[in-house]
C-alpha cells in the first residue's frame, strides 16, 4: 500500500521465493517514476533475505529503501491490518465449495482495495 498515495500492490503466487518477490518487486518499481524513491517495510519471511532479492537490491536497491520489522512483532507490520479486513470483508464466516470460489474472494476484494485505498485507511492510520 503507497500510504501517501493512491498505489496498492499485490500478487497472488502459488509458492513465495526470492524469484517470485523479485518479480513483486519489478511490478512495483515499473509503477513508480524513476526519481520516487520506494519504502518497503519488510517482515521477517525467508524470501525477503533470499539470494535472489540480494542480487536484485544489488542492481536496483538504489531506487528502494528497505526497513526489517523486528521479529514477532505483527502490531508493526501494515499488511496485518490489511489482511485483518480482508478477513472480515472475503472469509470470515463464509462457506467456499472450493479453492477457486475462495480464492475469487480474495481477489475481488483486493481489487475493491486497489480501486478504492480510502477503504483501508483507517487500518492504516497508526502508521501515518
Amino acid at each position: 500500500m503507497d500510504l501517501y498515495g493512491e498505489k496498492f500492490h499485490w500478487r497472488r503466487e502459488k509458492v513465495f521465493n526470492g524469484q517470485t518477490y523479485t518479480d513483486f518487486l519489478d511490478q512495483i518499481a515499473e509503477s513508480h517514476p524513476r526519481r520516487k524513491k520506494i519504502y518497503l517495510v519488510h517482515d521477517n519471511a525467508a524470501h525477503h533475505k533470499s539470494e535472489e532479492v540480494r542480487d536484485w537490491l544489488a542492481r536496483h536497491g538504489h531506487r528502494f529503501h528497505l526497513e526489517h520489522l523486528p521479529p514477532y512483532s505483527p502490531e508493526f507490520n501494515a499488511t496485518e491490518r490489511i489482511w485483518h479486513y480482508m478477513r472480515i470483508q472475503a472469509t470470515h464466516n463464509r462457506y467456499y465449495a472450493d479453492e477457486t470460489e475462495f480464492v475469487l474472494s480474495l481477489e475481488s476484494s483486493l481489487q475493491k482495495i486497489q480501486s478504492n485505498p480510502h477503504l483501508v485507511s483507517g487500518y492504516l492510520q497508526p502508521f501515518l
